[in-house]
């Protein structure tokens, strides 16, 4: 598929912007399709929405901002608002509203895709902010894939039987390259200014220095992370922050999320089948407090924000940033694992024609990378089109995960993109991977 910002020609965005919401409704439906109605008003651990609440959400969201913002159309169903309003009502309390049961919400869904449609049929895609290039199209299909994600998450956790199933990533060969890579210090440009269809967090586009670093050429695999455990890594104060400390000791946590030992071997549940831990994948259900203690265990780092992008876009050859590691072409299924096209992450050192200029392997898809980085505005930030997507995330609280992950549709990852979460996290499909300085001379 052309890159967006190549694209100038109306019948062409059009196209694409009807593939990436087709796409993404169709991953919406084998994800509320694959259970039986009473999984999908369950709420199956109360960090997560009840899947039938996610998928009138999308409904609504894209009646918001597709039949009334870009069409000036009447409200279908405004009294349902306030029920699908991410702000108004936490996680924990959703299944207690009076939501639309899933026949409902299923052609609520419907109905609005097909007026959605309509209006990308007639919409001439210049003169507003919301519909030059296709923005608001590309945003809504952005925010279905997101929510796919949260329910890719919500199917993971809950108990049961497997109710998805997908092929494994092809076994490549043990990865026996360099197990970092120097990036030379220097300036390079973070953002983006003509993405068309980038977030507001991700702009603009702005020149930043970095001292030359060294990142791991690949994250950090199971087996890596295996060794920290048996070290009594989460036994020792040493490598934890005071807050990461008191989270682990309080919750008892001495592995990553749905592991467990079992007859001398490690285990591990996922999406309802119990397998042996595979040494080569990348660790994966981890939160910022275990990556930044491993980190510290190994004499290393997490990479900051800005090392992780220059890492993922610079190339110092001709000094430009590119939209991927391998260049600006959207991703094929032979640079990355994104897509739900896997229901795990490949083997680290796979994807070779995905790694960056200077040899950086799977840096978009897989697992989502933690930094050491608070979620903060660039130079020049302006909400758009709602303070509420980003804005009012800024702050320590939040950490930025970079790069996407197997659950992750091309339309919501690229090398600017950028992700937040509380450092406590665990269920997301989080891994990381490790840096540290280098030397004077080194570059």
């Amino acid at each position: 598929m052309t890159a967006p910002e190549t694209l100038t020609d109306p019948e062409s965005l059009r196209e694409r912007a009807l593939d990436a919401l087709t796409t993404a409704r169709d991953r919406t439906a084998l994800l509320t399709s694959c259970v039986e109605d009473p999984e999908l008003t369950a709420q199956h651990s109360p960090l997560m929405s009840p899947l039938v609440w996610d998928l009138a959400h999308i409904g609504n969201q894209e009646e918001l901002w597709l039949l009334r913002a870009v069409a000036g159309r009447d409200a279908m169903r405004p009294e349902i608002d306030g029920l699908y309003d991410a702000f108004e009502h936490p996680r924990a309390e959703r299944p207690s509203l009076p939501l639309l049961p899933p026949a409902e919400a299923r052609k609520y869904a419907a109905e609005v895709r097909g007026r959605a449609l309509d209006v990308l049929e007639g919409t001439a895609f210049h003169g507003t902010p919301l519909t030059r290039a296709g923005f608001a199209f590309g945003m809504i299909a952005q925010h279905e894939q997101q929510h796919d994600e949260t329910m890719l998450i919500t199917h993971q956790l809950r108990r049961g039987p497997a109710a998805l199933t997908a092929p494994d990533p092809a076994p490549v060969p043990r990865f026996t390259g360099p197990s970092e890579v120097l990036v030379p210090g220097g300036p390079f440009t973070m953002g983006t200014s003509t993405e068309p269809w980038a977030l507001d967090n991700e702009r603009p586009a702005h020149r930043r220095t970095v001292p030359s670093f060294f990142i791991d050429t690949t994250p950090v695999t199971n087996a890596a992370y295996l060794a920290f455990i048996e070290d009594g890594g989460y036994g020792d104060e040493r490598w934890w922050t005071a807050e990461g400390w008191d989270h682990v000791r309080g919750h008892g946590i001495e592995a990553p999320l749905f592991w467990r030992r079992e007859g001398g071997q490690w285990l591990r549940r996922r999406f309802g089948v119990t397998e042996v831990v595979p040494p080569d994948e990348p660790v994966l259900h981890v939160s910022w407090y275990e990556a930044d203690a491993y980190a510290r265990w190994a004499g290393r780092r997490l990479p900051t924000e800005e090392e992780w992008e220059k890492a993922a876009r610079h190339d110092p050859a001709a000094d430009r940033s590119r939209r991927y590691p391998w260049g600006d072409a959207d991703p094929t299924p032979e640079h990355a694992n994104l897509g739900q096209r896997h229901l795990r992450p490949a083997p680290a050192g796979s994807y070779p024609e995905g790694e960056s200029p200077l040899g950086v392997r799977q840096l978009i898809g897989d697992v989502w990378e933690w930094t050491s980085s608070d979620l903060a505005p660039y130079p020049g930030f302006a909400a758009f089109p709602y303070r509420e997507y980003s804005e009012v995330f800024f702050g320590p609280e939040y950490k930025v995960l970079r790069g996407g992950s197997f659950a992750v549709d091309q339309v919501a990852c690229r090398g600017t993109f950028r992700n937040w979460d509380y450092p406590i996290r665990r269920q997301i499909f989080s891994g990381f991977r490790t840096a540290r300085d280098a030397g004077p001379g080194s570059a």
